[in-house]
């Protein structure tokens, strides 16, 4: 049914209090900058408070409310906010503003002043009525009977009272504005069932339109004027004919009344009260003639071959032959079923065999007709409408066919069809909430006003049931376009004074209330896209200047011309029977799920309300969508969520404080609690990530890749946390803090990273990390894996994540069982739009503690990033170790943890450490003892670890070819330090260094950090030879020393390991078993090969 959409932003002040307004904020400008908010913190502008109140800063001076004069100007005193309260109004636009635009005089808009009666009531009464009462409703009741009738109009009654209800709750919620159900859904359930439902609404009103212009020429040719159709009937194409007839004429007129909707919307509202009197003039005659039957009963008298009714059209004498003067005639009708006139001619099988009957068709309230229309008389298509209980003799079924003037169903009927059918003559419930921005006080006139209509209605279409098939006969009823009554319209032949009355009054009303179609259908198209949720549609929420929207129009029209074309009115309503369906179940299902939730914002006026009846509403509206047509059920339900996905992938991003958000926070509430607090199983076992990352000193990002290998990571799943540490007091830092997680939060959009982010600022920068790492996440929503970026920096000791910072964090880690992540050299892996198209992925699994190792890149291959690199593992073989068994081992463990990848084991011999080792070391603790020595200055302590650095570097490229051709070797050529050597060493360093540091050079290397080392250059080298060109190699990452006076010493060796390699990850495991416990019993001696 028509509804009327009116949009209008809520206008600012006046122009003079504008200017005033200007003026106070000009004269305390210089106040305003000199005078904080209290607290620094920026406050929510209100939507109540004008900017130009912000600048009364010196109102309050002197008064007594001193405790709170610096809050003044973002807190405002209680009684300034219950003025704006009060003052609030809610404008709609259409005729408002266009009148206002044609009217340039008027300065003021007069407030709403509409009561329920003319407000809500008559406006719903006027959109339920309609052409479906006039053309349809008497079709029905003869086909379904009138108890099947009884039951669907029952039905389809009963789900917009239940609708009503929850409209009346969500409405008496708060001001509901333009866009009637759209906004009430929309702000209950999110922009994203608000835009899809809302679309939905929109095509049925656009398609109500069509139906109302189809209905206007169906009545215009079949009972005003039958001469003014552009093609003649010809032979067995009457039907076709209509059809054409009606796809032209209502071309016509949709482009007409899209003019008269463009020029002068005011005139469309203004005479909606004219339509709505000949809506109510015309059942007034119903009734009328309903009482005038018990004593009077029009004389229709209908005419009947046996048992079928024929059409009138025809013949005006209902007889086979006359006498006249002695004499026998044969009449029009016998020449219809005859060869010729003569009495001897060859005739219709079934015209010989039956009598010709003349019976009224309506006999009136008193007949007892009621008793023989009180069952179904459901039909297939083209067979002929026949009367019960009436005697006849039946002949070859060729009789039915041909030109003959028999009364013929044109579809096919049956019991679903007609509730898809009549389904659209009770829509319209959504005029009250739509005139809300009119309405005195809308919180109480739309529940009273909706729920009047929907009573009166219901009453008046329930007793019309009652009343037709008690006054009219079947096969009166069950003739859709009267052909049996001289092309009459049915229900006008029970009207009194005349036919003439019901005519003219649905024709009126019919094309009044496609025009309100027109005029509303644009609006709710506008108004849903000036919210911007629906990108492609924004351009429709354009218009003329003073709001009229002129390309919403445009669409609105053209959608309605598919409707024209398809130019039969029982197809065209099932469709727009889908669409409103559809908006009363997410009406209902709006109101349940706020009643549910109880949110504290959730308190309407409407109290007669219950999460049951919205329930009980909502699946009724299913049920009648499958039970309409359920092939245009789902292609709605396809439309609806293909919107809804288009509108999360692109739409923008709104927060209403919908419902669904409250549905989701009350559902991970409950997931959380049912999340046990400890350890996840193994099989669901999987990283869940806390991103440690570095911020500059613009709070953006130093190293963006780090979230980029957190996508290929996760893929979107698990639990991802982003955090970083700003040094400083959140006091201080609060406002930084704010825009750091911005900045993270856009980049996390940019890498396609879902998940969480949190800031914290901390005095120290050691101890924020040790929060996050202690208090990340939630529940048993909780990380287990720490992500972070090698301190490439480490050996400048102003870093501020030092190596220092570093050491703890990953001791931290270890404490609290968490496993822990190091990619180093960051900024050279790959973006999430790079491809390997070729290369392989190393993982060196030289000790076991929980098979992390080998299921990183088995998460990394499922990235389209990585796909195409192929996995290897090695293992390192000590002197007792069988190389041989091992790799069947290994090979044998692979296939039961259903993971393909190459498998080498690499042997490893025992061997005197090189003179590069113990270089190495012994310039490694000369460098750590020398800084604890040196009580030196910030810039001299940095000259000489760079001097120690250099030296370093030196020995390290003058023995390069050295260590390369020895690990080529597989430490064949050994270098064994002797004690020459040794002694020309010391001589070199004696020689090369300041007489001042004679005790630091004269040390000797500590034999464990000796040995360490050794164990990193020899790794190195294994690895440099077989994993140099690896796209990324995976390491397992040592611990720390027990003791922490070696910490230094601790970077210096996993910088060793890891020399020469481009992308490397180091990976520290948590100690829990992440793949064993899903093997055989016989497979866990596999793991003897990582001791």
């Amino acid at each position: 049914m028509p509804t009327n959409f009116t949009v209008v932003p809520v206008e600012a002040q006046g122009e003079e209090r504008q200017r005033d307004g200007r003026q106070r904020e000009e004269e305390n400008e210089g106040d305003e900058r000199d005078r904080g908010t209290g607290d620094g913190i920026a406050r929510e502008s209100s939507p109540f408070i004008s900017s130009a109140e912000l600048g009364r800063g010196n109102m309050y001076d002197g008064k007594n409310m001193a405790l709170f004069e610096e809050e003044m100007d973002s807190n405002p005193m209680v009684s300034s906010l219950l003025n704006k309260l009060a003052n609030y109004t809610n404008l709609t636009q259409g005729v408002v503003e266009h009148e206002a635009d044609e009217d340039s005089k008027r300065k003021e808009v007069k407030g709403p002043q509409m009561g329920t009666f003319i407000g809500v009531y008559l406006p719903c009464l006027q959109n339920i009525l309609g052409v479906i009462l006039f053309l349809r409703l008497t079709w029905i009741v003869g086909t379904a009977g009138v108890l099947e009738s009884f039951i669907i109009v029952f039905m389809c009654c009963a789900c917009t009272m239940l609708t009503a209800i929850s409209m009346s709750a969500i409405a008496t919620n708060g001001v509901v504005p333009a866009g009637g159900s759209y906004y009430m859904i929309s702000r209950s359930l999110g922009p994203e069932f608000g835009g899809a439902v809302g679309l939905c609404f929109y095509l049925g009103t656009t398609f109500a339109g069509a139906m109302y212009i189809l209905g206007t020429i169906e009545i215009l040719l079949t009972y005003i004027s039958p001469s003014a159709a552009i093609f003649k009937v010809a032979d067995g194409e009457e039907t076709e004919t209509m059809l054409n007839n009606m796809r032209v004429y209502g071309t016509c007129i949709i482009i007409l009344m899209a003019i008269v909707v463009f020029v002068g919307v005011k005139y469309v509202n203004k005479l909606a009260l004219v339509f709505l009197a000949c809506v109510i003039l015309s059942i007034l005659a119903i009734y009328a003639g309903v009482i005038k039957t018990a004593f009077d009963p029009p004389d229709f008298p209908i005419c009947l071959l046996g048992n079928r009714t024929l059409s009138k059209r025809s013949f005006d004498v209902c007889a086979k032959f006359t006498e006249s003067n002695n004499e026998t005639k044969t009449t029009p009708l016998w020449r219809l079923f005859c060869d010729s006139s003569l009495l001897n001619a060859t005739c219709d099988e079934y015209f010989s065999l039956n009598n010709v009957t003349e019976i009224q068709g309506i006999p009136g309230i008193r007949s007892g007709v009621l008793t023989d229309n009180l069952w179904s008389a459901y039909s297939e298509k083209g067979s002929v409408v026949e009367k019960k209980d009436q005697p006849s003799v039946a002949g070859s079924e060729e009789s039915k066919m041909g030109g003959l003037p028999y009364v013929f169903t044109d579809i096919m009927t049956y019991f679903t069809m007609l509730v898809g059918i009549y389904f659209p003559s009770v829509t319209g419930i959504m005029a009250g909430s739509n005139r809300s921005g009119d309405l005195k006080d809308a919180q109480k006139s739309i529940p009273t006003g909706t729920i009047l209509a929907i009573s009166t209605t219901s009453f008046i279409y329930l007793s019309c049931i009652v009343l037709f098939g008690a006054c009219i006969e079947g096969v009166i009823l069950r003739d859709k376009f009267g052909e049996a009554v001289n092309g009459n319209l049915v229900v006008g032949t029970l009207a009194w004074p005349s036919p003439w009355v019901i005519v003219i009054g649905s024709f009126f009303s019919t094309c009044g209330a496609g025009l309100q179609s027109l005029t509303g259908a644009p609006r709710l198209l506008q108004a849903i896209a000036r919210d911007g949720i629906v990108p492609f549609i924004q351009i429709f929420g354009h218009g003329k200047a003073n709001g009229e929207p002129t390309w919403a129009l445009l669409l609105t029209a053209g959608i309605c011309e598919i409707g024209i074309l398809i130019a039969s009115l029982d197809s065209v309503a099932p469709i727009l029977s889908m669409f409103f369906l559809m908006c009363y179940m997410f009406v209902n299902l709006a109101c349940a799920v706020q009643t549910l939730l109880r949110t504290p914002n959730w308190r309407p006026r409407f109290k007669y309300y219950h999460w049951t009846l919205s329930f009980l509403g909502m699946s009724l509206c299913l049920a009648l969508m499958f039970i309409c047509s359920w092939y245009y059920a789902l292609i709605a339900m396809l439309i609806a969520g293909c919107i809804y996905k288009y509108i999360e992938y692109r739409g923008a991003e709104k927060e209403w404080g919908d419902g669904i958000r409250g549905l989701s926070l009350n559902a991970a509430r409950y997931a959380l609690l049912r999340v046990e607090d400890g350890p996840p199983h193994t099989k669901n076992w999987r990283p869940q990530l806390l991103v440690l990352l570095n911020l500059d000193n613009e709070q953006l990002v130093k190293h963006p890749r780090l979230l980029s290998f957190t996508s290929q990571l996760k893929a979107g799943k698990g639990l991802t946390i982003v955090g970083s540490v700003l040094q400083g007091i959140y006091l201080d830092k609060c406002v930084e803090t704010q825009k750091a997680e911005e900045n993270v939060k856009a980049l996390m959009g940019v890498e396609k990273t879902k998940g969480f982010c949190q800031i914290v600022a901390s005095p120290n920068f050691r101890d924020g990390i040790s929060y996050l790492i202690q208090s990340a996440g939630l529940g048993g929503m909780k990380h287990n894996t720490v992500l972070m970026a090698w301190p490439q920096s480490w050996k400048q000791t102003e870093n501020r994540f030092s190596w220092k910072n570093f050491v703890d964090t990953v001791r931290e880690t270890t404490a609290a069982q968490q496993a822990l992540l190091v990619a180093k050299n960051i900024d050279l892996f790959p973006t999430n739009q790079e491809r390997f198209t070729e290369g392989n992925i190393d993982v060196w699994w030289i000790v076991h503690d929980g098979g992390m190792l080998m299921l990183l890149p088995f998460l990394l291959r499922q990235h389209k990033v990585w796909r195409k690199c192929k996995m290897r593992i090695f293992t390192v073989a000590q002197m007792d170790d069988n190389s041989i068994q091992m790799k069947k081992d290994l090979q044998m463990f692979l296939y039961h943890l259903r993971l393909n990848a190459q498998v080498e084991v690499v042997e490893m011999f025992e061997n005197d450490i090189s003179a590069f080792t113990y270089e190495k070391t012994l310039m490694m603790e000369q460098r750590s003892q020398m800084l604890k020595q040196m009580q030196l200055s910030k810039n001299e302590r940095e000259r000489e670890a760079q001097l120690i650095h250099d030296k370093n570097t030196a020995s390290r490229s003058a023995l390069a070819v050295e260590a390369s051709v020895a690990a080529a070797a597989l430490e064949k050529v050994q270098m064994t330090w002797t004690k020459e050597k040794f002694v020309a060493e010391k001589h070199k360093n004696k020689d090369s260094n300041a007489s001042g540091f004679k005790d630091i050079f004269n040390m000797k290397p500590n034999q464990s950090n000796v040995r360490r080392m050794h164990t990193a250059v020899k790794l190195n080298g294994v690895v440099l030879n077989k994993s140099q060109h690896a796209q990324l190699v995976l390491l397992n990452m040592p611990g720390p020393p027990k003791n922490r006076k070696g910490d230094e010493n601790y970077m210096e060796f996993l910088e060793v390991l890891t020399e020469g390699l481009d992308r490397v990850l180091l990976v520290r495991g948590s100690g829990r078993e992440l793949w064993f416990k899903n093997l055989p019993s016989e497979m866990y001696t596999v793991s003897q090969i990582c001791v």
